[in-house]
């Protein structure tokens, strides 16, 4: 059944001279942005703010979730080896503060785009060394020496997104997909890298319940990870996974102050949150904060 949008999900259409910029850009050199592919709300407020974020490893993925518009395919293109290079100089010519890198899951190749996706990091660090870098992979089918790899090309923010709750997950995500892998991933990530901060994005209004939504936020916390996102899913076309619910602004409210009390370092939860939503201002904002506290325990020091 198809649900009327209710009023606080309605956007202005994106425009304005630095979108139409961002999006020449991207299409001269072949790359592919989440922000379209996804068909992302916050696309205009985002691309204004000099934040964006890229999918390497082609436009097609070898998983099949429900709630994702991104297009599926068993066999995918190859990869394109250029990718990593053009990917770091369109970066560096968008000036952009704060870039998040994603991908689609390559199942088919045999690491699985570990590789490849660092290399992507490796370029954006060459060509652009101002530019904080947020990446958010997939599971990598949960093996510890692929997440090393991406791990290891030393991105500020490694996320991971667990999508929803642990009895929705075989109705949201594909089969391949799990919700105590997508922990176990976001385990390892910290266990490699301890120091790192990490993240995960739940999307709300797909039959969940909040007693789930705060079990889930739990479960994130017991594996460590610092940052979260909580968003009202869409539906994207007639053939994906319908809406259950359209969740209220004061419900998001609620879900904010409950990942706040359990202790992560910053909760984004709101209708049009994404797992990107403003990434750069909330990581910037974190890592001041840090800073001064660190500032202040040298001085004290001294």
């Amino acid at each position: 059944m198809h649900r009327a949008k209710p009023p606080w999900l309605k956007v202005r259409a994106p425009g304005g001279e630095r979108y139409t910029w961002i999006k020449a850009q991207a299409r001269a050199q072949g790359l592919h942005t989440v922000c379209e592919e996804a068909r992302c709300p916050n696309i205009g407020e985002c691309w204004a703010g000099g934040t964006a974020t890229f999918m390497v490893m082609g436009d097609s993925c070898t998983r099949g979730c429900r709630f994702c518009a991104v297009n599926t395919l068993r066999m995918p293109k190859p990869l394109d080896a250029g990718e990593p290079e053009k990917l770091g100089q369109t970066i560096a010519a968008m000036g952009l503060d704060y870039v998040v890198i994603t991908s689609v899951n390559r199942d088919d190749l045999e690491d699985q785009g570990a590789g490849h996706f660092a290399d992507c990091i490796r370029a954006v660090r060459e060509a652009a060394p101002g530019t904080m870098v947020e990446v958010l992979v997939p599971d990598f089918q949960g093996r510890r020496d692929l997440l090393s790899v991406v791990s290891a090309a030393r991105p500020e923010v490694i996320a991971h997104n667990i999508e929803t709750v642990e009895r929705m997950t075989p109705t949201v995500r594909d089969p391949r997909a799990g919700y105590l892998q997508s922990l176990r991933v976001l385990q390892m990530l910290k266990d490699l890298h301890p120091g790192r901060y990490t993240k995960s994005s739940i999307m709300v209004g797909v039959g969940e319940t909040e007693s789930e939504v705060r079990t889930a936020m739990g479960d994130l916390r017991a594996v460590g990870c610092d940052f979260l996102t909580l968003g009202q899913y869409l539906q994207p076309s007639a053939k994906h996974l319908e809406v259950q619910a359209f969740v209220p602004p004061e419900t998001f409210e609620r879900y904010r102050e409950m990942g706040c009390a359990l202790g992560f370092a910053y909760v984004a939860s709101g209708p049009l949150v994404r797992s990107s939503y403003k990434a750069g201002e909330f990581f910037i904002r974190q890592h001041l904060q840090r800073a001064a506290v660190e500032a202040t325990a040298q001085e004290i020091q001294a």
